[in-house]
């Protein structure tokens, strides 16, 4: 990748785009980046508090939805890294449109804009594993298959999807579409399973795992996801997809018993609690088509772990702001009634 490339990032201050600019801006000394957040609760400024004073950075907020701001930030950039997005399945199962307005029509108002910008070389779009949907236990999904998106942040993510494939047919946009698995890593917000689990089990509270815990992700660490990125982007073909995945295969549970053990917490903080509609029971993808490419992970499952669950014991101050503001009310209304009549983890591992 040139040194001297001007990046656009979407949704940069939030988990995945913040740790994807500090990456940038320590691999390549000379690229300027601006970034586009609209500062949603998941969005957070002191994620990039230190490269806030970076010459090379340029914070502007603002909504993807917003064509005039959009055309403004897209001039005379290189390349486009679209991670804003509403993306926690939870929400949309409570407020499906917010997601439908921001993952896809925000989408289609970053392609089109694009699609004017003479020195574009590049549009990656983030998207995720999710949109295909349950995978069977032994089967792992292509880049090839069709798309079986059941929750509401899937469909959405998967018109996001579909704008970009129709640009790069219609306009010969070189859109490039990403697919990661569950993502691990500082700085994501603690409404998330490994977040809500850490700072949960540091401040004993119990743990509500839905179900019966038995339902199966692969963990990519979030330095890696930015790794297979910045290669992708430089190596990937134009209207292709590339599944990024790990093979870190956990249950839901075992992620849960690992933080605990890792802490020195009782396991009996786990409290199995009834399960969100639609939950899917399995993600699985190929991801070879990226090997291809000459990326491999770093980090295996405990690993990846360890290292986030070090960054939340350090940085208290960052995640108990968030804790004492709306995210209170979000956590009883989703867990409150559920926490109510959760089944202790004793009584249920010893059926089982």
């Amino acid at each position: 990748m040139a040194a001297d490339l001007k990046f656009l990032i979407t949704g940069g201050c939030g988990f995945i785009g913040s740790n994807f600019i500090i990456y940038l801006l320590n691999r390549y000394p000379q690229c300027q980046i601006v970034n586009l957040d609209k500062l949603t609760y998941a969005s957070n400024p002191d994620n990039l508090k230190e490269v806030a004073n970076d010459p090379r950075y340029r914070f502007v907020q603002g909504d993807i939805c917003d064509v005039s701001l959009v055309e403004e930030v897209m001039r005379d950039v290189n390349v486009v890294f679209n991670f804003a997005a509403e993306t926690h399945v939870d929400r949309s199962l409570m407020d499906a449109g917010t997601f439908i307005t921001t993952d896809v029509y925000g989408t289609y108002v970053l392609l089109d804009a694009a699609r004017r910008q003479p020195n574009l070389q590049r549009f990656i779009q983030i998207s995720t594993d999710e949109v295909y949907g349950e995978m069977a236990a032994d089967y792992s999904a292509r880049e090839s298959d069709p798309l079986h998106p059941r929750s509401p942040y899937a469909a959405s993510k998967t018109g996001g999807d579909m704008q970009c494939f129709a640009f790069v047919q219609t306009y010969g946009l070189p859109v490039i579409i990403t697919r990661a698995a569950n993502n691990v890593g500082p700085r994501q917000h603690p409404e998330k399973m490994v977040p809500l689990f850490v700072t949960g089990a540091i401040l004993e509270r119990p743990l509500p795992l839905y179900g019966d815990g038995l339902q199966v992700r692969d963990w990519l660490f979030v330095e890696d996801h930015c790794r297979a990125l910045d290669l992708i982007c430089q190596r990937g073909e134009p209207g292709q997809i590339y599944n990024i995945g790990t093979d870190n295969y956990q249950q839901n549970i075992q992620v849960a018993e690992a933080i605990l053990d890792m802490l020195g917490k009782p396991r009996s903080l786990i409290h199995f609690v009834e399960d969100r509609q639609g939950h899917d029971r399995r993600y699985s993808m190929d991801w070879s088509k990226l090997r291809s490419l000459g990326w491999e992970p770093e980090y295996d499952f405990p690993r990846a772990l360890e290292k986030t669950i070090a960054w939340y014991k350090a940085n208290r101050w960052w995640w108990e702001r968030i804790y004492a503001g709306p995210f209170h009310d979000y956590y009883e209304r989703q867990y409150g009634e559920r926490l109510a009549s959760a089944v202790p983890y004793d009584h249920k591992r010893a059926t089982k």
